[in-house]
């Protein structure tokens, strides 16, 4: 079948084409390789993108001298200066920030112009149209039951077409409607949608079927951080173990308020460990993005991990998060909350009045560094909290609680964690004993649920889906041309394939082969993309 490159539909910005999208990024960078002086650019963006280690910095700076068979020479002699003076202070990839826009400036005229002339760009176009298939139950193999939500159970799921494990959030249909829950879930699945960072889970598939509504998010083997902090040996856990988790979820909490969303849910058991130790933040449904400039207002949250003007019904913007994460340092330290002791039973508006009213305790688990942030970040009036006086995050980083973690490394995911999970261990409760939903009855579902449920039902997120994609080396496998790196058959338009031969019945019967051709379809990349819009 001849395939029929769609026209991209939408305005063709270089930053997402080619640096934010992972496919676009690699086929800009292929084409950039056909030619010398783009290749100089894209070598010097990459070395710069890992430059948190001295040698890779001293090559950067490097390729900005005249003599260097690499020379960059968009880059002024005066910016070039700036980066070697700032070197003697300072090795990291902020050095080179004037540099890096210059390249991308540079990168986004004339060979932007020119990548989208080329094949590069068409297979680019033949990728997005793979990504915009329906998704459905089928493109998946169910495994075994992990846990349960809110609204339904977690299982273990695979792509059956690249084979990646991912967690299948289940949101029963029916059980949404009656707890009116259709706002919280699509507030769930578009802030997934829009959060793109390693400590936060992300959002890889949307879909439904009959009965249920369906997230496709990160798996994370290595338990959640309640289990450990209770059922590995003695309550909580070493400092150098609550600093590195910390300063994660400080990393993930600086991502979503970097899109203006505050979690508002911070507790230990909605933070996940990985196969390798690095942990996410999960469980999105009570967060919300808020108004640039504005304000919001709602109690909700766990008790025991609610703010204080979360519990007052005040008016407020991120603090809330900054006290979930200093009630999560105190207790991964601890082994206990800070307003409820372990196994206390105690009326939810008596841990109210202690968190509004009474100040935390600290043993001699404890040290100097970590009484004091906990005692910053737990201040009852957010204007004074940690991180809530401007500076964020970036803020809370500083703090000497962090004073041995490399935050550039701990970013670019090449800080090993003091923990690693054993693949043979479950780091769970058993399956049995996870208690199963009841039958929803008296809810039936209409016209306007299915309008919802296409709302919910967007099929595949474009950065995580190229990751598999790529991950997986599906790419890799696919992304083959002709000879000499020349047009493969199913770049040229020019190019008809074959006719598909006739079985034994079509010739007995005459009759006349199918317009389509089911060989085309199982080569993924020699389908037609019939026109469809990119975006």
């Amino acid at each position: 079948e001849k395939l029929s490159i769609p026209i991209l539909t939408c305005y063709r910005d270089y930053f997402n084409l080619c640096e934010k999208l992972p496919i676009g990024r690699l086929l800009f960078r292929q084409f950039c390789e056909t030619q010398t002086e783009f290749e100089h650019y894209i070598n010097f963006l990459d070395l710069v993108a890992q430059s948190c280690v001295f040698i890779i910095v001293l090559k950067c700076i490097k390729l900005l001298c005249l003599q260097s068979p690499g020379y960059i020479r968009e880059v002024s002699e005066d910016i070039v200066q700036q980066c070697k003076e700032k070197l003697e202070m300072n090795a990291c990839k902020e050095l080179f920030t004037h540099c890096v826009k210059s390249g991308h400036d540079y990168l986004s005229g004339q060979p932007f112009k020119e990548y989208q002339d080329s094949m590069y760009f068409d297979r680019f176009l033949q990728w997005r149209w793979l990504e915009r298939q329906a998704v459905t139950k089928n493109t998946f193999r169910q495994y075994r039951v992990l846990g349960k939500g809110g609204f339904g159970e977690v299982c273990a799921c695979q792509v059956r077409a690249t084979g990646k494990m991912y967690a299948c959030k289940k949101l029963e249909k029916k059980r949404i409607k009656k707890r009116k829950g259709e706002t919280m879930a699509l507030n769930e699945k578009q802030i997934l949608e829009k959060v793109n960072s390693r400590f936060v889970v992300n959002l890889a598939y949307a879909y439904e079927t009959k009965d249920a509504l369906c997230l496709v998010l990160t798996l994370m083997n290595g338990g959640d951080l309640k289990f450990h902090i209770y059922n590995m040996g003695n309550p909580g856990f070493e400092e150098d173990r609550a600093v590195f988790y910390a300063a994660e979820i400080c990393c993930g909490l600086g991502d979503l308020h970097k899109e203006n969303i505050v979690y508002r849910d911070l507790k230990p058991e909605n933070i996940l460990l990985d196969d390798d130790g690095h942990i996410r933040i999960s469980d999105l449904g009570l967060a919300v993005k808020i108004p640039e400039g504005e304000t919001i207002r709602g109690r909700v949250g766990t008790v025991g991990y609610m703010a204080p003007e979360v519990l007052n019904n005040q008016r407020y913007a991120l603090s809330p998060d900054y006290w979930g994460l200093g009630c999560l340092i105190y207790e991964m330290i601890a082994g206990q909350s800070p307003f409820r002791g372990r196994k206390e039973k105690v009326k939810r508006e008596e841990v109210d009045r202690r968190v509004l009213e009474t100040e935390e305790t600290y043993t001699d688990k404890f040290s100097e560094e970590a009484k004091s942030i906990c005692k910053m970040l737990l201040i009852k009036d957010p204007k004074e909290r940690l991180g809530c006086t401007g500076g964020g995050a970036a803020d809370v980083k500083k703090n000497q609680f962090f004073r041995n973690i490399n935050f550039k490394r701990l970013e670019a995911g090449i800080m090993d964690p003091p923990f690693v999970p054993d693949p043979r261990a479950v780091y769970c409760k058993d399956v049995l004993d996870i208690e199963q939903f009841s039958t929803v009855k008296g809810v039936n579902l209409d016209q306007t649920d299915d309008d919802f449920y296409s709302k919910f039902s967007t099929g595949c997120v474009s950065i995580p889906w190229q990751n598999e994609m790529i991950e997986t080396e599906c790419f890799k496998e696919l992304n083959l041309y002709g000879p000499n790196g020349g047009l493969s058959p199913d770049l040229d338009r020019s190019y008809t394939p074959e006719p598909p031969k006739r079985t034994l019945l079509q010739r007995l019967f005459r009759r006349e082969p199918h317009c389509f051709c089911r060989g085309a379809r199982q080569t993924s990349l020699r389908t037609a993309a019939s026109h469809r819009p990119i975006k």
